[in-house]
């Protein structure tokens, strides 16, 4: 089970939301570079940025504190990065300035063709993130809520070949108020291709919990909020996931 730290880019800053709310962000540090090798320091296996500004403006605004990230980190551990993809020509330039994994949010659910593209274009390397409430999908920055059901979809992605989905649950993201289990396993589930869970992440008894239910297909959590805030001990929560594993 990967704990995998965030680091949510506003302004060139890192960042924190509640529930997606960019009016409702706490600056944790204005050097990302830092904050990156202070989690693969402290024992992190992979990382996760979002270009929130990219997000928002569908098109990557953050690329120079991206870039300082990746030079920080020296290709110790994979990198994952979703914000404002929408485009194969960005999808390529991210991968050859040493990101590993893209993440397509939106634009995979407005624009499925452009993700069947960029799998076919980038095998291995094209991650999805859903994002629900009440197993239904949000997309623009959690603003919009659409009729498709999150596990009808993940599996239509998952027939184009996607790595992996990030599956978050926006009424608890940045709410420090634990993981939403059912939902996620269930996701697991009914795919062949790994989850990584998102939102919620309070303490070890919530690491815990997921790690009981690795087998159906859970390979990690996201966790942010709560590591920059201390409710959970970013180190002691990898080494509990390792011996629990």
């Amino acid at each position: 089970m990967l704990i995998i730290p965030a680091i949510d880019l506003k302004d060139g800053h890192c960042v924190r939301l509640k529930q997606g709310l960019m009016e409702e962000s706490t600056v944790f540090s204005e050097d990302p570079g830092a904050m990156a090798r202070h989690w693969v320091d402290q024992g992190g296996k992979r990382l996760h940025l979002v270009d929130l500004n990219g997000a928002f403006a569908g098109k990557p605004v953050n690329e120079g504190a991206i870039k300082s990230i990746v030079s920080a980190v020296g290709g110790d551990i994979p990198i994952q990065l979703g914000g404002g993809i929408r485009d194969l020509e960005t999808i390529e330039r991210y991968l050859d300035n040493g990101i590993d994994y893209v993440i397509i949010g939106t634009a995979a659910v407005k624009t499925p063709g452009f993700l069947h593209e960029a799998c076919d274009a980038f095998p291995g390397q094209i991650i999805v993130g859903l994002d629900a409430k009440d197993g239904k999908v949000a997309i623009d920055g959690w603003s919009k809520l659409t009729g498709h059901d999150v596990i009808d979809l993940a599996k239509k992605f998952e027939g184009y070949g996607v790595n992996a989905i990030v599956y978050t649950d926006i009424g608890r993201d940045g709410m420090l108020t634990g993981v939403n289990i059912e939902a996620t396993v269930a996701l697991a589930q009914a795919l062949t291709i790994p989850v990584i869970a998102s939102g919620g992440v309070t303490n070890l008894d919530d690491v815990r919990k997921l790690c009981a239910v690795a087998r159906e297909g859970i390979i990690g959590t996201i966790t942010g909020r709560a590591i920059y805030e201390g409710t959970l001990d970013f180190a002691a929560a990898q080494k509990l996931a390792d011996e629990l594993s």
